[in-house]
């Protein structure tokens, strides 16, 4: 049993390490802590977490330096699920594990990388940047001496291969699923424990929110373009009557904040409902429900729907973002059009590995190779591939 104890404050259907159905490769236990903290600390020590620095959400690293990045996005994600964890009695430590690794598959240039990826590999098996999460985490890390991976423990590498809840009947896994669950079986057909959905809700509302900071100080809306949007207008419009002289920016870090806070608040409430209703006692009981019981109220739920629906009118189709996504795209799909026909070019470790694969496996690994590229790297590599002038 693992050395640090559990919280006596959790509740009955709380994940515990103690309980857990442990790592594909089994290993002592630690002195210091349990294994739900061993996984978190060997997401943060992973050359993919670190790089998460310089991949962006919206905005492309140089474009200003107080936009979010992956990596603040994965720590105010982390921030929330352990207040939503602790709030409901449930193991903070998972809850925290999944959110930061939660990112760790994406590519650069956020989600226009990962769709111009993912037209690149149709024809050698798609890409998803939740697979290539679970790649990294059992795979692509290569940083132990007895493993390939971070030798996550079940309950982490679950919660990540069910990111939207179970796979649902007649849908065939991913490969990169299929060939995990091969070796340790992560039941897809049920749902992850409630501090995996609590994960994946932290991640919703981290977004929502800091795409409203990051616009408004982009200067992509106002505001004033914000008065009529549910939830954001009635916050805007308080902070103000209570504060009339306020400045534009402590208008926003104060509306955001409020906003974060009624989030969090409506989903405890809402999963308190939920647990009772359903007479959860068991961790078990989290897994046999037909639905997610870390969820929204249906009021929350809409009006995060016209949240999201304001964001992308005005913030993901403006021209601007357009712009770079479309440039951002033409990185992604010049880079492996150009490795896919000239493998040689590829750095040596990759080089050889491309080399001994099949044309469908040498793809994959040109996929990983160019997933795990910040904005920044992926950038430089287009210039020394396609400038003439540039120092190769």
């Amino acid at each position: 049993m693992d050395h640090a104890t559990t919280n006596p404050a959790l509740a009955s259907y709380a994940a515990l390490p103690e309980h857990s159905r442990g790592r594909l490769y089994p290993e002592p236990d630690s002195a210091s802590r349990n294994a739900f903290q061993r996984d978190r600390d060997r997401i943060i020590h992973s050359t993919a977490f670190r790089r998460l620095q310089y991949k962006t959400q919206v905005f492309v690293y140089h474009e200003g330096d107080h936009y979010r990045t992956r990596l603040t996005h994965s720590l105010e994600v982390a921030q929330i699920a352990r207040s939503l964890a602790r709030a409901l009695g449930l193991n903070e430590d998972l809850a925290e594990a999944l959110a930061l690794a939660h990112d760790l598959g994406h590519t650069p240039f956020g989600h226009a990388g990962e769709e111009a990826l993912d037209a690149a590999m149709r024809e050698h098996g798609g890409f998803s940047h939740n697979d290539q999460t679970l790649r990294i985490l059992t795979s692509l890390e290569r940083r132990y001496a007895d493993f390939d991976g971070l030798n996550l423990t079940w309950e982490t590498l679950e919660g990540i291969a069910k990111h939207n809840g179970p796979l649902p009947p007649g849908k065939t896994p991913s490969e990169t699923v299929r060939d995990y669950v091969a070796r340790h079986d992560l039941v897809l057909n049920e749902w992850p424990s409630a501090e995996a959905q609590v994960a994946a809700l932290a991640d919703d509302i981290a977004y929502d929110n800091h795409d409203i900071d990051d616009g408004l100080r982009a200067g992509l809306f106002t505001t004033e373009d914000l008065k009529d949007v549910a939830l954001v207008g009635p916050i805007l419009a308080e902070v103000k009557s209570r504060n009339i002289k306020i400045e534009e920016p402590r208008l926003i870090h104060e509306t955001v904040r409020r906003m974060i806070d009624r989030m969090v608040s409506d989903v405890v409430a809402e999963t308190r409902r939920r647990i009772a209703a359903a007479k959860v006692e068991a961790p078990a009981d989290v897994r046999n429900q037909k639905k997610a019981l870390v969820a929204f109220s249906e009021t929350m739920r809409e009006q995060e729907k016209g949240l999201r629906k304001f964001l992308f009118d005005h913030m993901y189709r403006h021209f601007r973002v357009n712009r770079m996504s479309e440039k951002a795209r033409q990185v992604v799909t010049d880079l492996f059009a150009y490795f896919l026909k000239q493998p040689d070019a590829l750095p040596a470790e990759w080089r050889d590995a491309a080399s001994s694969a099949r044309s469908r496996g040498a793809a994959r690994i040109i996929a990983d190779y160019i997933a795990g590229m910040t904005d920044r790297f992926a950038l430089d590599e287009h210039r020394r591939i396609f400038d003439p002038h540039a120092a190769g």
